[in-house]
């Protein structure tokens, strides 16, 4: 299987030369590093050439390096069922940069390209319908960005007395930033019913 993935890398690096920088084959996957601008060629070339038929995509994902001056990585996982063959397709890109999109290829590529914008703000040109997913259409900010606070910003819960949701700034009772993993947790402010069933059972 090794042997075989590797001659379909040569193979893909060999045709499309001016796309793929490079490409590996580590514990029996094999991933195909492409250009940005040259994404949508690369796939359409994986799903329609014979040898490949990468003709269903099971993902879309991002990694986020913010060290790096093209911070994101935008991670394509592609399947040929015709010949039992799985790939990975990864094209760096920056907070600004558009990345086009692949949905005129992949249509269920829409929500995965939405959700990575909303996790990690990377764009998409071309996109359909390119908004916020998973979070609120006013949330602010990136959750899976590594810079993003591990609280958030802001918390929502639903206010009895105004009868809708609400949205506050967040609050701790320990900042998670600043916890020394040697001072205790501040107790909460609530007590639970079992607790209350444990201290009636003491006064008996």
């Amino acid at each position: 299987m090794s042997e075989n993935l590797f001659e379909l890398g040569e193979y893909i690096a060999l045709k499309l030369v001016d796309e793929v920088e490079h490409f590996t084959l580590e514990r029996g996957e094999l991933t195909i590093f492409a250009k940005r601008e040259y994404i949508v060629k690369t796939i359409r070339f994986l799903h329609d050439d014979n040898q490949c038929k990468f003709i269903s995509i099971a993902d879309i994902c991002a990694v986020d390096y913010p060290e790096r001056e093209l911070r994101f990585d935008v991670v394509y996982h592609l399947l040929s069922p015709i010949h039992n063959q799985r790939i990975r397709v990864k094209i760096s890109t920056d907070e600004e940069s558009l990345v086009p999109s692949i949905t005129s290829i992949f249509p269920g590529a829409n929500w995965y390209e939405r959700e990575a914008y909303d996790m990690f703000g990377i764009l998409f040109s071309e996109h359909p319908d390119l908004r916020r997913l998973l979070t609120d259409y006013g949330f602010s900010g990136y959750p899976l960005r590594k810079d993003f606070p591990l609280s958030g910003y802001v918390e929502l819960r639903y206010d009895e007395e105004l009868k809708r949701v609400v949205y506050e700034p967040t609050k701790l009772l320990q900042q998670f930033r600043s916890f020394d993993n040697l001072s205790p947790w501040e107790s909460a402010e609530y007590i639970l019913p079992s607790a209350e069933k444990e201290e009636e059972n003491r006064d008996v």
